[in-house]
């Protein structure tokens, strides 16, 4: 358990920042009190990804690190590296690392996953992660300068440039993890296959029982063999609006 120095927290906090308890060995994160925070489908991949003791894991499109902080509370990764293309954003990561005491296992990078030499310049992992902006950079008009857009559209860098960027960062055998919309599989599935990363496992994540769903959870391997495993589907809701057993599970609230 990490225990936070409230010193620190007041030195490295800004006034248009808070600081989230994430329940989870007592780490904490600095995200904009406005702005972009994370959500669900971030809390869903880090518990949905398998990340073996000693594993080097790499998150990209990072944001402000949730994923790899959710990780190295759950996990024994011996490395968390997150790589997102927004300064602002990097720099609050890493005084998040600051704040949580993870310099030994924790580092974020500012760069971009269309740049191959970056990329091809740091050392390759076992697990790569990712939740990259989901929408088509076309639909409906968004400012390329705008944040928020940039984390939700595809302005910056598309799904092929996330499935390369994946496969150049994997170790061979190496697992991919993605969480994405559901109307975006038939891509997802080909470009996977295009840039030989094999789908292998999929799972789908609705509101509730009577919705359709609306996250796709997706494992895939690089090189790996033929063989997709469909798994049960995850209910957010249950029928009397509070959250389902299986999601107080993941956000640590039942034992």
């Amino acid at each position: 358990m990490l225990h936070i120095n409230n010193d620190l927290i007041n030195k490295l906090v800004k006034d248009d920042e808070s600081i989230d308890d994430l329940q989870l060995n007592g780490i904490h994160l600095i995200q904009k009190k406005e702005g972009f925070r994370f959500g669900v489908d971030a809390v869903l991949l880090a518990n949905f990804a398998n990340v073996k003791k000693g594993n080097k894991v790499i998150d990209m499109c990072t944001g402000t690190g949730i994923i790899p902080f959710i990780l190295a509370g759950k996990t024994k990764a011996s490395s968390l590296t997150g790589i997102e293309v927004q300064r602002e954003m990097v720099e609050m990561a890493n005084r998040s690392i600051e704040v949580n005491g993870l310099n030994d296992r924790m580092s974020f990078i500012c760069g971009d996953l269309t740049d191959s030499k970056l990329l091809k310049s740091m050392e390759k992992a076992e697990v790569v992660t990712v939740n990259p902006p989901y929408k088509l950079a076309n639909s409906g008009i968004v400012n390329p300068n705008d944040k928020n857009a940039i984390a939700r559209h595809e302005i910056l860098c598309t799904l092929e440039d996330v499935i390369i960027a994946a496969r150049v960062l994997l170790k061979d055998n190496g697992r991919f993890f993605m969480v994405h919309r559901p109307e975006r599989l038939a891509d997802i599935f080909e470009l996977m296959r295009k840039h030989r990363i094999e789908p292998k496992r999929v799972r789908m994540v609705h509101p509730n029982t009577k919705r359709e769903p609306n996250i796709v959870l997706i494992e895939g391997q690089r090189d790996g063999g033929r063989f997709l495993k469909w798994e049960a589907p995850l209910y957010v809701y249950k029928e009397d609006g509070g959250y389902s057993d299986e999601i107080e599970e993941i956000y640590g609230r039942r034992q």
